[in-house]
């Protein structure tokens, strides 16, 4: 009897995240952006210091013709191989000043003196940049980078559905860099 409730407990689980798993970020209809590393190229793997399993550190990311007229830039970091979730956020930082260089090292915390004051929301349950940590197999991890008319006016507190909804209508360019990752 138990372990039939107890399977049956799984199997619900595992319904509800299948149909709510999340969708990878596709924006259509604004200029390019093209998104660079010296940390790693598109495609490559994601050197270790920038993973769960090193130092933890955020890759520096280089933006190529940013648009004049951007008021803001946001990264948005998300594991989109998550077994179980389809697509899983690890990262969110909004408010960066127009920069063409997001340097490496963001700090942790709400919000980043450093970087005139940006917010970082809540990705994988924290305030700061979670590097890839996949349980096993090989991930890919999306860097997304949005150029804005606008600052946002968030509570630090906000995750990606709340950054994504702010942001529509928004969006001047947007680029992002992949990279992959494995612990073994």
């Amino acid at each position: 009897m138990i372990i039939g409730i107890v399977g049956g407990i799984i199997l619900l689980v595992g319904i509800i995240l299948v149909v709510s798993r999340q969708k990878d970020i596709v924006i259509e209809g604004v200029s390019r952006l093209e998104i660079t590393s010296p940390a790693f190229k598109n495609g490559d793997k994601i050197p270790i210091d920038y993973t769960g399993n090193g130092k933890d550190r955020s890759p520096e990311l280089r933006l190529a013709e940013l648009d004049r007229r951007a008021v803001s830039l946001v990264v948005i970091m998300d594991d989109i191989d998550h077994p179980l979730a389809g697509v899983y956020n690890h990262w969110l930082i909004w408010n960066i000043p127009p920069m063409k260089i997001i340097p490496a090292e963001i700090p942790q915390g709400k919000q980043v003196s450093e970087l005139g004051n940006s917010v970082q929301g809540i990705g994988y349950g924290k305030h700061r940049y979670r590097g890839p940590k996949p349980p096993f197999g090989s991930h890919r991890y999306k860097y997304n980078v949005f150029v804005l008319d606008t600052k946002l006016d968030l509570l630090a507190s906000s995750r990606k559905r709340e950054l994504l909804e702010a942001m529509a209508g928004h969006i001047l360019q947007y680029g992002y860099l992949i990279g992959e990752y494995s612990a073994r």
